[in-house]
């Protein structure tokens, strides 16, 4: 990487708000899909899940925001998700990109947004499904409220996040500007496949799950 801002730092906070247009657009994150959806496919978010973002945060329970550093790992022991972590940036169609369909188990850091832990929003990516069977995040739907995100960086820091909301919204439509809003707080976005599915077409929707920063090891 070239620039002095490093990863995450302003000049690419500043081209953010570019993606952000691009990802108004629509989003399709995972296209395609396996047998698996045959048998009931990946758990989906119930509604009770869905992320209340005016809920508040009471002063000093947020860790102060970490300097840039690109995460390396990530786990989410809910789930027994233990995964590395590449950079992905925006496929040739202006989605965000994922990694390889071969990779069950590797997850995609957005190089667009801030690293986990920075201030602002996060994204982490990875397919529900491939080709095989499934992949690191099938069960994402399955989370809680309350649940762990642990992101862990090149700087030998590792930034906990704890969920409070997991949801799906629609490929066709997607609320980009809504989901990845980036606030004073340091905040994690993690996307894969989900709602229905048909061959045709593939998943129709996204489950996001939405977290925020309550911990630094």
């Amino acid at each position: 990487m070239q620039g002095s801002s490093g990863p995450g730092g302003s000049s690419r906070r500043g081209a953010w708000g570019v993606v952000i247009v691009v990802l108004l657009m629509g989003i399709h994150l995972v296209r395609g899909g396996t047998e698996e959806w045959r048998t009931g496919g990946p758990p989906q978010p119930l509604a009770a899940a869905a992320p209340d973002r005016a809920a508040h945060v009471a002063p000093g329970t947020v860790p102060a925001p970490l300097p840039a550093s690109r995460p390396v790992r990530v786990r989410i022991p809910a789930l027994r998700v233990d995964a590395p972590v590449t950079g992905v940036g925006l496929d040739a169609d202006g989605w965000i990109d994922t990694p390889p369909a071969h990779e069950k188990n590797l997850a995609g850091w957005f190089t667009g947004a801030v690293t986990p832990g920075e201030r602002g929003t996060a994204v982490v990516v990875g397919h529900a499904d491939t080709p095989d069977g499934r992949a690191v995040f099938f069960d994402l739907g399955a989370l809680n409220k309350g649940h762990r995100v642990e992101i862990a960086r090149t700087d030998g820091r590792t930034a906990v996040f704890s969920v409070y909301g997991i949801e799906v919204v629609p490929k066709d439509g997607f609320p980009a500007e809504r989901i990845y809003k980036s606030g004073a707080l340091p905040e994690l976005r993690v996307l894969t496949c989900g709602g229905g599915f048909s061959e045709r077409r593939g998943y129709d929707g996204n489950v996001v799950v939405s977290a925020r920063l309550v911990e630094v090891r």
